[in-house]
């Protein structure tokens, strides 16, 4: 598998390589948006490592440009910002998921593995499951066309559902996302925008379920 890593820190860019490399994978490295955005005219990457602080533009340009040209390679990105607003921002630009600095280098590990593991070519400039589109984006949410009115934090966990629709997303990875609202000190937070968005299906009549999984996480389908 052949990663592009994309950071200005050189020391962490070596020592992220190094350990990729390690891990039987390889790994190509830059340091600027325009290198970045050479690399992947010419070389087909199994994933990005993307760092959004970079000397020459923010990283958020290349998820802008990537999947503008419709280029569905899963992004990582690594970042400090970890705001919920910065994190939707990002997520609806097209990156597939977020890990914050400092971070340990085995959980780099295990959510670049998880992003090489999901089937290519899942990404768009939008999300279906049935009647339910969410705009990427945009970040409109509609039923059958008809706009549904979603609170961020709500927002924000169903396109982590729907990205993986069909499938269970763990509680863990759904609390990550929401980490930095002001409000999520509280441990049910999930379990709260779970049911409000279940209400707010079930009311537009979406017929579209999210399943709890126990111990697990949730599971968002289409239903029958």
């Amino acid at each position: 598998m052949r990663l592009l890593l994309v950071e200005d820190n050189v020391r962490l860019s070596g020592l992220i390589a190094g350990g990729l490399a390690k891990e039987g994978l390889t790994v190509d490295t830059v340091n600027t948006v325009a290198d970045c955005l050479s690399a992947v005219a010419t070389t087909h990457f199994a994933a990005i490592i993307l760092d959004l602080g970079l000397p020459d533009g923010d990283g958020l340009s290349v998820l802008q440009h990537l999947r503008g040209k419709g280029n569905a390679t899963p992004v990582l990105v690594l970042t400090a910002r970890l705001s919920v607003r910065e994190r939707v921002q990002g997520l609806h630009h097209g990156a597939d998921d977020y890990l914050g600095k400092p971070f340990a280098f085995e959980e780099l590990v295990a959510r670049v593995r998880a992003l090489l593991r999901r089937p290519p070519a899942y990404l768009g400039r939008e999300l279906r499951l049935g009647h339910l589109s969410l705009d990427i984006e945009g970040g409109e949410i509609t039923v059958d066309g008809t706009p549904l009115a979603v609170a961020p934090r709500e927002a924000l966990v169903l396109e982590m559902l729907m990205r993986r629709a069909n499938r269970v997303v763990s509680k863990k990875v759904l609390e990550d996302q929401l980490y930095g609202l002001s409000e999520d000190g509280s441990a049910n937070a999930v379990e709260v925008s779970v049911h409000r968005l279940r209400k707010q299906l079930a009311d537009s009549r979406a017929q579209i379920a999210i399943y709890t999984v126990r111990g697990v996480g949730y599971l968002i389908k289409e239903e029958a």
